[in-house]
């Protein structure tokens, strides 16, 4: 089945991916007025990532950062430039998109943004036991095993066992996990005090587990040691240097870079954020379009972030390996948000210049800086001045600044308010009311007679 050619002569354009940077492009694009747009994610919602974590640890509420995305493009869709579509790309032609359901979607050009996912590092097991934090699926998985962990404690019988639930392993110290790490010992100590009988919350452990010699290692040093010298100092037990090598149900084994032998972590609750992979949209521009890909499955992409050799694709996000002028050589772009956005809308206008005839531009990174918060007042901001200059804050003042630019991001107004309520109501009581997790759903059995023998057991994959 064929969908999506191009109507009143306008050239057809394919924008797989509605995070930040797929969401410029479309508003640029529909902006112009002429092209039409088909956008297609496998999700309903465009989704705030950078605080994606406060879902999991029941801080905010899922609609608190994220809105549908028809909503958000509800005059782009009017306009009649746009038309948004529910579906999953699982194939690629040099013209077309294949989605989940065999529909063929032609194009003149195709933008794909479809970001990152976890990556394991060859050991994709432990994905069932160390779940990462994408997408709202993970947080609600993760959110539900740490208040799991608490509720498990409660039903223990033994000192033995009752430690391990209450011991947390997170992996990967970059801003996933020290952010994860802070608040996790926050609710520990300020907000589940009192809730429990039979064991104090906050003797629970939060250990951070990270293979390079220190945490946040995109900051700068001084920045880095601030940061793990306010882990510390609110009670994460912080680990540099440490590889892991092997994680199950009950914790997991790693290495240190200064000490021989296998050393064991027990821990019923562990969470993966260590690294990312490109989405398996990288593998098929490669086979169709001959693109180079890097060691994260991303796609090396020219300049002007189209694929060389096949100018009628741009890659952008996380899902595109991208460099920018630097003082002496090309970096590379970080993968994070101002970075999909900035190509976003250099995409979109590097498009509208090839219908115009006109040369397109390079991709130049406006780096604002980073930020990272730790728990309550706690938090490191490091910010990129002219000249190469940085100016950096930590503690409290760099908290409130990590509160504020947050919330200036987030997407509508009504989100900006929600997160401002909840946060106050946060931290004036310590309470998480997002903390409710959905009870699974029991699977029906069937109804046998007495006389009835039951049913022989069989190994292998069921349908």
């Amino acid at each position: 089945m064929m969908a999506g050619t191009a109507s009143h002569g306008r050239p057809q354009v394919v924008i797989v991916g509605c995070g930040f940077g797929g969401l410029e492009a479309v508003r640029v694009l529909a902006g112009s007025g002429a092209v039409d747009i088909t956008l297609i994610d496998r999700t309903n919602h465009h989704l705030f990532q950078p605080l994606l974590y406060q879902v999991a640890t029941a801080g905010l509420a899922a609609p608190a950062i994220s809105a549908p995305i028809r909503h958000i493009l509800r005059r782009q869709i009017a306009s009649g430039r746009l038309i948004v579509l529910r579906a999953e790309v699982v194939d690629l032609e040099r013209d077309a998109v294949i989605l989940d359901d065999g529909t063929r979607i032609g194009f003149d050009h195709l933008l794909l943004a479809t970001g990152a996912t976890h990556s394991y590092f060859g050991h994709d097991d432990w994905a069932a036991v160390a779940p990462g934090l994408k997408t709202l699926a993970d947080a609600f998985t993760i959110r539900e095993r740490l208040i799991g962990a608490f509720e498990q404690a409660e039903r223990c019988t033994s000192d033995s066992e009752r430690d391990a639930w209450l011991s947390f392993a997170i992996v990967g110290a970059g801003p996933t996990g020290v952010e994860l790490a802070g608040t996790l010992v926050e609710i520990a100590r300020r907000t589940l005090p009192q809730e429990f009988r039979r064991f104090d919350s906050r003797h629970a452990r939060v250990v951070l587990l990270e293979g390079s010699p220190r945490v946040l290692a995109a900051f700068d040093p001084a920045g880095s040691a601030s940061a793990e010298r306010q882990l510390r100092s609110i009670g994460v037990d912080v680990r540099c240097g440490c590889q892991v090598v092997a994680i199950d149900g009950e914790g997991l084994n790693y290495k240190k870079a200064d000490v021989d032998g296998v050393h064991r972590l027990s821990a019923r609750t562990v969470v993966w954020a260590a690294g990312v992979q490109a989405s398996p949209l990288g593998r098929m521009v490669s086979e169709r379009f001959g693109a180079t890909l890097d060691r994260a499955g991303r796609v090396v992409v020219a300049p002007d972030l189209s694929v060389p050799g096949a100018p009628q694709v741009q890659v952008i996000g996380d899902l595109a390996s991208a460099t920018t002028p630097g003082p002496t050589a090309p970096r590379p772009v970080p993968g994070v948000s101002p970075a999909a956005k900035q190509m976003g809308r250099l995409a979109g206008r590097n498009l509208l210049r090839r219908l115009q005839g006109r040369p397109t531009e390079a991709f130049v990174y406006r780096d604002y800086g980073s930020l990272a918060t730790l728990g309550r007042h706690a938090a490191v901001v490091q910010l990129e001045l002219a000249r190469g200059a940085r100016w950096q804050l930590s503690g409290w003042f760099a908290w409130v600044f990590w509160l504020f630019a947050h919330v200036y991001f987030l997407i509508g107004y009504r989100n900006r308010l929600v997160v401002l309520i909840d946060w106050a109501w946060n931290y004036w009581t310590f309470a998480r009311h997002a903390r409710v997790v959905a009870q699974s759903a029991a699977p029906t059995r069937p109804h046998r007679t007495s006389a009835a023998p039951p049913p022989p057991a069989v190994s292998g994959p069921r349908a």
